[in-house]
């Protein structure tokens, strides 16, 4: 009979001994409450109560949470946008029972602030204004939190405006307005760059023809003198200028005509290119030359006598 006894009776105490003790994880607090009244907080580790008498009323943790909340409302240039806060805090570890008692929906009751301080500032801006000062939007919600919720038993470690979505339609205008302006600034450089290259292109070109027309003057410079050397060298053996510059003006005919043999794709005629044309061109330059000759020396014979006759006139009177 006795043995009947012992067992039940281990049993139960193996019961009461499971009921009494129980484990509190780490950064996590539980309330324990005797015949529904408060008794007392327990931290992490190993703890006991009285099994039938005390009971754990609740458990709260003690680690940062976050809370997003999203809110539509309306800007200063009536644009209806919708924004997420996100809301970081934790328990306090000294007011556990002010965040356990006071509160029974710690969340609604954040939301509920930062509806209203988003609400109360979003208004009073422009819509550019909100996507610059969201930041200020963010410690305005933080310090309105940190007054009501403290005496809550929660500490607002930080908020954040982690999305700022406006209106579809004011989204496709504003990246309009943006493709637009960036256009007007690609048609800027590109007209920029064009003007540059004309006047880059009109430098060269007055340079190349600086530089082409002085190559001509040097050219010509050094022709002339070879010409004058010629001609030197031709009075030297009993030729006069006349004919040796008529010497000279077949030579670089014939020269020409021998160039263009050489040149087999060449489209280039020179009349007159008979066998006769060297000499009747010869004959032809000697006598155009004595004409030019004749005609200067009569030329400033008239101008000698007419300037003798008006040198006479004021002696006659």
């Amino acid at each position: 009979m006795g043995d009947y006894l012992f067992i039940p009776g281990l049993v139960f105490l193996v019961f009461v001994i499971f009921s009494a003790a129980f484990s509190v994880k780490q950064q996590t607090a539980a309330i324990i409450e005797t015949f529904g009244k408060f008794s007392s907080i327990r931290q992490s580790g190993l703890h006991f109560k009285i099994p039938f008498i005390q009971r754990i009323a609740g458990r709260l943790s003690l680690k940062i949470q976050q809370l997003d909340v999203i809110i539509e409302t309306k800007t200063l240039d009536d644009v209806f946008v919708k924004l997420k806060v996100s809301v970081q805090y934790k328990v306090i570890k000294d007011k556990v029972y002010d965040a356990f008692y006071k509160l029974d929906y710690p969340h609604d009751q954040i939301t509920s602030y930062v509806f209203d301080v988003v609400r109360a500032e979003v208004p009073k801006m422009k819509l550019d204004d909100v996507f610059v000062k969201k930041d200020d939007i963010a410690l305005a919600v933080k310090a309105e939190l940190n007054d009501a919720m403290m005496d809550y038993g929660f500490d607002i470690i930080r908020t954040l405006v982690t999305d700022i979505d406006p209106d579809p339609q004011v989204k496709i205008a504003m990246n309009r307005i943006n493709a637009a302006d960036r256009e007007k600034t690609a048609a800027q450089y590109e007209g920029d760059a064009a003007r540059i290259l004309i006047v880059e292109k009109a430098k060269a070109e007055a340079e190349s023809k600086r530089l082409q027309g002085q190559g001509i003057a040097d050219q010509r410079r050094e022709i002339a003198r070879g010409l004058e050397e010629s001609v030197e060298v031709l009075n030297k053996v009993g030729i006069n200028s006349q004919e040796a510059s008529a010497l000279i003006v077949v030579t670089q005919h014939y020269d020409t005509l021998q160039s263009i043999g050489q040149e087999t794709n060449s489209n280039l005629i020179l009349l007159p290119n008979s066998p006769q044309a060297g000499s009747q061109m010869l004959n032809d330059m000697v006598a155009s030359f004595t004409a030019s000759n004749m005609i200067g020396e009569n030329m400033k014979k008239a101008n000698n006598t007419g300037k003798a006759k008006k040198l006479d006139k004021p002696k006659n009177d």
